[in-house]
């Protein structure tokens, strides 16, 4: 998933397109999953600018195993389209945001694995920060309990058709979802977490720039 535009990180170039240590961000993300044995078909998913003419790093790729294609104004819009790229054979689906630049290989083995016995799965690290419900103004309305409470990375595995139903159902109702795990959770199937990392940063704000900079010097 790499259509959004990434206002927050400034500049005019998009966050997924930035250079890490070489290399477009994007194109870090992309690389374990081209490379995983079982991964049949990688569909990119991009603007519809962006789709129309892609980068000539990533349009030197594409080819049998990688389709680039435009995404819609929501992200639910955008995975739908990326469902509807999807070949025949592919009966398992990873989502992954292209502003995360390293996805860990061992999630994408638990999520497949979780996956083919019909489950979802979401790589999640356990929320480790004092959690505060604020209003409008900043000011503090409650302290939030944090026993339970984890932050969901991805990539998030599901079986092809419980993903593709979820997304048929929300469609239907209108409901547009930041989060493909919580759109197969209203439908009542099961989500199983499994242990994220740290270093699986998702790039938002300049300082999350920086430390992917730095994750990526240590490779």
């Amino acid at each position: 998933m790499a259509a959004g535009r990434g206002t927050r990180v400034g500049g005019d170039v998009p966050k997924q397109f930035l250079e890490l240590a070489g290399a477009p961000v994007l194109l870090h993300a992309i690389r374990p999953f081209v490379s995983h044995p079982d991964i049949c078909q990688v569909v990119v998913v991009l603007s519809p600018t962006d789709a129309a003419d892609p980068p000539p790093w990533l349009a030197a790729h594409v080819g049998e195993l990688l389709a680039v294609v435009a995404g819609g104004d929501e992200r639910s819009a955008s995975v739908a389209a990326g469902l509807a790229a999807l070949g025949p054979a592919c009966t398992i689906v990873l989502v992954h945001d292209g502003a995360r630049p390293f996805p860990p290989r061992t999630v994408i083995d638990e999520g497949i694995a979780i996956a083919r016995n019909g489950h979802g799965a979401v790589p999640a690290i356990p929320v480790g920060d004092t959690i505060k419900r604020a209003d409008e103004y900043g000011q503090v309305l409650t302290t939030v309990a944090r026993d339970g409470l984890w932050r969901a990375q991805t990539p998030q595995a599901f079986p092809r058709d419980v993903l593709a139903r979820a997304h048929a159902a929300a469609q239907a109702e209108g409901l547009c979802a930041t989060d493909d795990a919580g759109l197969v959770e209203r439908m009542g199937e099961r989500i199983q977490l499994i242990p994220g990392s740290p270093r699986n940063v998702k790039i938002t704000t300049p300082d999350d720039v920086l430390m992917a900079q730095w994750l990526a010097a240590q490779r």
